[in-house]
């Protein structure tokens, strides 16, 4: 009998502030819960029947005014509850690694927000080492708004636009037609190379398309390049044991393909649900697959639209029937985050908060499993499931 499991990620959805909330200046925040007030209706009637308004109800103490839900169409059994995060950030790559079992236990280095973000000698460094007239930028920004507002220059003077954020990232947005793709990668991986000494975590190419203001739009050719996770994660436990980590979207960017079999790119919710559907039904016996859905982040959560964000999680609800109609008899769903981004709360930062965690399947024993002391019990459990040797942190809930 197949063994199979497929991790849901909702980048930035978090159910409620965390214990240690204030001292990330986050207390309050509550991104499931402050959408479907502001908003007055949430539909979410598959997620609701696997525990997702209970297990907020646990995090926060205040039920989820999402008001009436229409039928559900999933109807498997699950678990239910919500984790607290034990990394010192609250970014993409600590969520990540602590759910696959490699909590970040130093700090990241950031940039300042301000202008300019970056060093002078780390700029002139990137200009001489990957030949560049200058840069565009260098201050932290939304990405699509710096993009309007440099996105002309840029294709005037051949000079990235490179701009920072909250996160421990150095991001360069360029044009793909006039700078080239291939150029973009390539003063990337000399970036990367550059910002080893300030112990950032990520450097993300941006590509965009259009001629001119109002017309730029970015790519689904992203990509992230990240230093390795300090420790073996589930991910290698699973891959060097002859499992398959199958990665949709940028999972395999975070973990820097360290402990992927296959990466496949995918953007946007509907084409991140298609891949992940046809990857779950033809995944071999003793997989994973593992799909981050960024536009919830990226897309919602910084921007802080709130309907924009509502939208997308009733879309994603509406998805769950799919891939719960071909789960074979052993499967296992897991449905969680990595931080929040409450789109309601003051700047445009993720939000410290507890996440869900929810496990279906048709042999799933149904249970409220409380609070979780940190994400990396997903990555035990994982383990647990596939029999391998327990991790050095968390504790599974396969069969408790």
């Amino acid at each position: 009998m197949k063994k199979r499991a497929v991790i849901l990620m909702m980048d930035s959805f978090g159910i409620g502030n965390a214990e240690d909330a204030a001292q990330f200046h986050d207390e309050g925040a509550d991104t499931l819960g402050h959408i479907a007030t502001k908003r007055g209706h949430l539909n979410l009637p598959n997620l609701a029947a696997l525990g997702l308004f209970k297990a907020a109800q646990a995090s926060t103490g205040k039920e989820v005014q999402a008001g009436p839900q229409t039928a559900a169409k999933v109807n498997l059994p699950s678990k239910y509850g919500f984790m607290r995060e034990i990394s010192r950030g609250k970014d993409t790559s600590s969520g990540h690694w602590e759910m696959a079992g490699c909590p970040v236990d130093f700090d990241w280095g950031y940039f300042k927000p301000d202008y300019p973000s970056f060093p002078q000698a780390l700029v002139d460094e990137i200009c001489a080492k990957a030949k560049l007239p200058g840069i565009l930028g260098n201050k932290a920004a939304s990405g699509t708004a710096i993009i309007e507002e440099l996105g002309e220059e840029h294709i005037k003077t051949g000079k990235p636009i490179c701009y920072t954020s909250a996160d421990s990232v150095f991001q360069i947005a360029a044009h793909e037609k006039y700078f080239g793709l291939d150029n973009l990668y390539r003063v990337c991986e000399v970036a990367f190379e550059c910002v080893k000494p300030y112990n950032i975590a990520r450097v993300i190419a941006r590509p965009f398309v259009g001629e001119k203001k109002g017309e730029f739009q970015r790519t689904k050719n992203r990509h992230d390049y990240s230093v390795t996770p300090p420790h073996a994660t589930v991910l290698d436990a699973i891959k060097n044991a002859g499992g398959s980590v199958i990665s949709v979207g940028k999972i395999s960017d975070i973990f820097a393909k360290q402990g992927i079999t296959k990466a496949v790119k995918a953007s946007g919710l509907e084409e991140l649900w298609n891949v992940t559907l046809q990857e779950a039904k033809t995944a071999p016996d003793f997989s994973v697959v593992f799909t981050n859905f960024v536009d919830f982040d990226m897309v919602w959560g910084h921007r802080r639209d709130v309907e924009g964000y509502a939208k997308g999680l009733e879309y994603f609800d509406t998805r769950l029937p799919d891939l719960a109609a071909q789960l074979d008899e052993n499967d296992i769903v897991f449905i969680t985050a990595d931080h929040g981004c409450d789109p309601t709360y003051t700047g445009t930062d993720h939000t410290r908060e507890h996440v869900p965690v929810i496990m279906f399947g048709k042999n799933v024993k149904p249970q409220f499993i409380g609070r979780r002391d940190t994400y990396a019990d997903l990555g035990q459990t994982l383990a647990d499931y596939f029999k391998l040797p327990p991790l050095a942190v968390g504790k599974s809930f396969l069969d408790k």
